[in-house]
């Protein structure tokens, strides 16, 4: 066994204590972050975070299949727009008879 799994998940305080009184009170309102580190554990199954991606927030509603993810996982920086088409490939080249 690991050195890093005898010390546990890592979920950070405050996102923690959210998730605790939530559970307490019964209440799943969306909790905002910017701790895209945190790991996914069991308590936080059913509830929605609100994880910064660097420009805005991206909702997640966590299921049983995201534990031992992390939040940042579901929240992607990067937005990709496709690679560009050729202008020769684009427009079909005649033959010359």
């Amino acid at each position: 066994m690991g050195r890093s799994l005898k010390k546990g998940p890592f979920v950070d305080h405050h996102l923690l204590a959210k998730v605790t009184k939530q559970n307490n009170e019964g209440t799943k309102k969306p909790v905002k972050t910017w701790s895209r580190r945190s790991m996914i554990i069991p308590d936080m199954i059913g509830h929605t975070f609100e994880v910064h991606n660097g420009r805005k927030f991206i909702a997640v509603f966590v299921s049983e299949n995201m534990v031992g993810h992390r939040l940042g996982e579901f929240s992607p920086t990067r937005t990709f727009k496709g690679h560009t088409m050729k202008k020769a490939a684009a427009t079909p080249a005649t033959s010359a008879s």
